[in-house]
């Protein structure tokens, strides 16, 4: 997983907590491995859509694009 990890606090509301505890035991995972997963795939989710509405954005030119990813 991560060489280096740091406790963090937040705070979920309930429901969403009894969701997160029951899934775990069915799982038999730690909630942080659930909530580390679900987190990886909101992000990775949020960037598609930033890369979709860049593609989208038609003031953006082909070649600044792929300068701005270095390619």
């Amino acid at each position: 997983m991560y060489k280096t990890v740091k406790p963090t606090t937040f705070t979920l509301p309930l429901s969403l907590l009894a969701e997160l505890d029951a899934l775990a035991a069915d799982l038999g995972k730690k909630k942080t491995a659930i909530v580390t997963e679900a987190l990886e795939m909101y992000l990775d989710f949020n960037d598609l859509k930033q890369a979709e509405q860049r593609l989208d954005d038609k003031n953006i030119k082909a070649d600044d694009f792929f300068e701005e990813l270095g390619v």
